[in-house]
């Protein structure tokens, strides 16, 4: 119908990952923007358990966000991850497009056929992404704070990568990043203070170098999350900007 906006749905993976920027970039296009709490708080600590998923046809764009614990822990596959991953297949087959970021990246590459596993090493802090698709997953700077890393699931076209993991695939209507591109300074304070078993020390760094750096980022950043988000909904999802 015309004049209706497109609608967005985040999926809220851990309730301390929020859409952050990308909520921002989307509403700026225009889109209504939702968003669903698969794990809220007081389940943090025991995310295991049956989830009632929302229809995702009143949708166009679905995108699953990130989370602390790995997307093939047992006890989450036999309760909502599967239950996930069956909601990302339906909306692919509907048409619906999708972005992954990091755990929603891995959730993707397992939902169609790819594997996620341990990596050789952990990636947390601002890393120099290579693309081959700068006008989808432009250049430059983008935070991680990741353990695991996917293979490619049948068909996927690899379009970014880092010595230790690949970074993005397109598949289909299908975005999958292993980055964090939304995080800003506000939504990185909370995560620093979760960083209970040190992570950020154990990969040679300090909170406040950390800190410091996606302040010192921000403006650039903005920039690029509005041209990934432009690049995703213009060369993957095949939506136009309302005028």
């Amino acid at each position: 119908m015309a004049g209706v906006a497109p609608k967005v749905l985040f999926l809220l993976n851990e309730h301390i990952a929020t859409p952050a920027l990308l909520g921002d970039a989307f509403a700026e296009h225009g889109f209504d923007v939702d968003s669903f709490e698969v794990v809220p708080a007081e389940r943090a600590a025991h995310p295991a358990g049956d989830v009632d998923f929302p229809d995702p046809s009143g949708y166009d764009v679905i995108v699953p966000l990130g989370a602390s614990w790995p997307v093939y822990d047992e006890a989450l596959m036999d309760t909502w991850v599967s239950a996930e991953m069956q909601l990302v297949r339906d909306a692919a087959d509907a048409g619906i497009a999708l972005l992954g970021v990091c755990f929603g990246g891995q959730l993707l590459a397992q939902a169609f056929g790819g594997t996620v596993s341990r990596g050789p090493r952990p990636e947390i802090g601002w890393y120099d992404i290579p693309t081959d698709r700068p006008d989808v997953v432009p250049g430059g700077p983008w935070f991680q704070w990741h353990f695991d890393r996917w293979t490619l699931p049948p068909g996927a076209a690899e379009i970014a990568r880092t010595p230790d993991a690949s970074q993005a695939f397109v598949l289909g209507r299908a975005l999958a990043l292993q980055f964090h591109p939304e995080v800003d300074a506000d939504l990185l304070k909370i995560w620093l203070a979760a960083d209970h078993t040190g992570d950020v020390a154990a990969a040679g760094l300090t909170h406040d170098e950390l800190f410091a750096r996606t302040t010192e980022l921000a403006e650039d950043t903005g920039v690029r999350i509005r041209a990934l988000v432009r690049g995703f909904l213009t060369h993957v999802a095949g939506h136009s900007r309302p005028s």
